[in-house]
């Protein structure tokens, strides 16, 4: 008898469907992890527009590698996260390329809000960049373990697979993090290790 008691097709078996050609297979992929691998980006770049692109790309590039990826555990969440931090440090370095030749561009004036919700966009982006202010004050391997194992829920065994490292190693840095943070703004802290 099959000990498991959820019907739903694991990744895994997404995955094969996917690789057979069945788009509906990885359509459900996307529904599963696309509002993980969101907040992941989000929170990576305190602009919601970017975070939808890069999410876009991250499931475009999943895509494209079906064929060729191999799942080593039954979640595609771990890998579909490290090719998010990928794309991430890329923008980032794209950005601080772009950065001197933005600064000369005079700021366009910003059109009032025409509704609640674009209102709770702006204050959630604003929020972020000062949270992304402080957590920015880590070091990139306590930052990039904080955002992997806090923000988007990796269990450190997932966080390690995902960053190449051992899980004493992610336990580490996590618990430096939470130090450090502590020190660096203590009214940030809850909020990084939390939102």
């Amino acid at each position: 008898m099959n000990a498991r008691t959820d019907s739903r097709p694991t990744d895994r078996e997404l995955l094969a469907r996917a690789q057979s050609g069945n788009a509906d297979a990885f359509g459900t992929l996307f529904e599963r992890h696309g509002p993980t691998v969101l907040q992941f980006c989000f929170r990576r770049t305190a602009d919601a527009a970017v975070a939808e692109d890069l999410t876009s790309i991250v499931f475009l590039e999943a895509w494209r590698k079906r064929a060729k990826l191999e799942l080593f555990q039954e979640s595609a969440r771990p890998w579909l996260l490290g090719v998010a931090l990928n794309l991430v440090r890329s923008q980032r370095r794209t950005q601080r390329r772009h950065a001197d030749a933005l600064s000369r561009v005079p700021a366009a004036e910003s059109p009032e809000p025409e509704s609640e919700r674009a209102i709770a966009r702006m204050d959630a982006e604003r929020q972020m960049r000062v949270l992304l202010e402080t957590v920015s004050k880590l070091n990139r391997r306590e930052r990039e373990v904080l955002e992997l194992c806090v923000w988007a829920e990796l269990s450190t065994e997932e966080a390690a697979q995902t960053l190449g490292v051992s899980v004493g190693a992610v336990r580490s840095r996590l618990s430096r993090a939470r130090r450090r943070l502590a020190v660096l703004a203590p009214a940030v802290q809850s909020s990084a290790t939390t939102a």
